[in-house]
């Protein structure tokens, strides 16, 4: 394979390694990404006070994921914040 060739295939696997990157960053910060760690949360808490015989393990479990979806709201927030003051 020519200089050239290769050069052609170098670019052509950082072009994909990029495009597979891309898609991983979207996941991280999607919305169904959160719900779904909020609701599977909620389902692991349940079901520890359920085991733990904890009172009212349905309500209760809300504290954590309540907890979880506010802590990925203002994550968003600080983390403006903070690169705004590096730039």
């Amino acid at each position: 394979m020519n200089e050239i060739e290769q050069l052609k295939n170098d670019i052509k696997q950082i072009q994909d390694r990029n495009a597979r990157v891309e898609v991983d960053k979207a996941w991280e910060v999607s919305s169904a990404r959160k719900i779904l760690v909020a609701v599977l949360t909620y389902i692991i808490v349940v079901l520890f006070f359920l085991v733990s015989d904890l009172p009212r393990p349905f309500v209760n479990a809300l504290v954590p994921t309540i907890g979880y979806i506010l802590s990925t709201l203002s994550v968003s927030a600080v983390k403006g914040w903070w690169v705004g003051r590096r730039e």
